[in-house]
């Protein structure tokens, strides 16, 4: 809808971003702050490092629940996000990490160098939610229209598989300098 909306009547955006929350700008900013200090080579913990995928997720499951939680869809929306999760993820954590990706076990951190996959992602993400949101301000009957949210679901699944399969790429270099009889994560 606003995609075709803007296409269709590009002086119609003005509307769209004047009824647009204050707080949606201050998450925009957020999450672009966020994304681009991904984009410079950097030392990140163990800890930090499973922040983004799991705040992403929960970013793209927030949208999938406040979109079409009340759906009698929504059981197959969680299946196509679930869906597109495992499939991204399946292809990604495979991949060897980034050239110059290295981990200390001694300082239990990871020198990584700098991506702008995270801020698309990140874009990706907020994008899907904020269209999603106008949609269903414009027309509520999207959220029972099984062909648009089971797109839906699956994009944001797809968002959140490649995020854990980046991740997951990382945690093998973990597991392989723990010493073997211990937890990477006491290692």
């Amino acid at each position: 809808m606003l995609i075709e909306l803007i296409t269709q009547h590009p002086q119609m955006l003005g509307t769209v971003i004047k009824h647009t929350p204050l707080w949606v700008w201050g998450l925009l900013a957020a999450l672009l702050a966020l994304g681009l200090s991904q984009a410079r080579g950097r030392r990140v913990g163990l800890t930090r490092m499973a922040l983004l995928p799991f705040a992403m997720t929960g970013l793209s499951l927030w949208g999938m629940v406040s979109a079409f939680g009340n759906s009698p869809l929504f059981g197959y929306v969680l299946l196509a996000w679930a869906s597109g999760a495992a499939l991204m993820a399946a292809l990604i954590a495979p991949l060897a990490p980034p050239a110059g990706t290295r981990y200390d076990a001694a300082s239990r951190s990871f020198q990584v160098p700098g991506s702008w996959v995270p801020l698309a992602l990140i874009l990706g993400i907020f994008l899907t939610k904020y269209i999603v949101g106008v949609d269903l301000a414009m027309q509520a009957s999207l959220a029972n229209d099984g062909q648009y949210t089971l797109i839906i679901g699956a994009l944001y699944g797809l968002f959140s598989g490649i995020f854990a399969g980046r991740a997951a790429r990382l945690w093998r270099l973990v597991l392989r300098q723990a010493p073997s009889g211990t937890s990477a994560l006491t290692a």
